[in-house]
């Protein structure tokens, strides 16, 4: 299976993020994380997969991250509860994901990167 690439085009960490998968050749199936929202259920297993906590996917720089006070909330909600947070908007999850069988990527990190993807 090709790496999921979840993205947002007009995000610049994702513009340049894609453009190192290109310059690297690394062949990955791309999706755009508004018009095809993660669900509930690929978030658990992704978070899962990447061992990392919850509160590593959330978009902290975002809008609705702010307005929404989601700072607060994510120190003391369930993991269920920030689950239905993530997967309720693309744009509060942080991006770009890379998911593979066997691990994710959250945000971009070039010497991550490097070490999962590079040939």
């Amino acid at each position: 299976m090709k790496p999921l690439f979840i993205q947002y085009p007009s995000c610049g960490t994702c513009r340049k993020a894609a453009l190192w998968l290109k310059e690297n050749g690394v062949d990955v199936d791309v999706r755009h994380i508004v018009e095809e929202n993660p669900t509930r259920d690929e978030l658990a297993e992704w978070i899962d997969r990447s061992g990392l906590p919850v509160n590593k996917f959330f978009n902290t720089s975002g809008l609705i991250y702010r307005q929404q006070n989601l700072k607060e909330k994510v120190k003391e909600a369930s993991r269920d509860e920030l689950l239905d947070i993530l997967a309720s908007n693309g744009m509060v999850v942080k991006r770009p994901l890379v998911v593979t069988d066997d691990f994710v990527l959250v945000g971009f990190n070039e010497l991550a990167w490097k070490e999962k993807l590079g040939k």
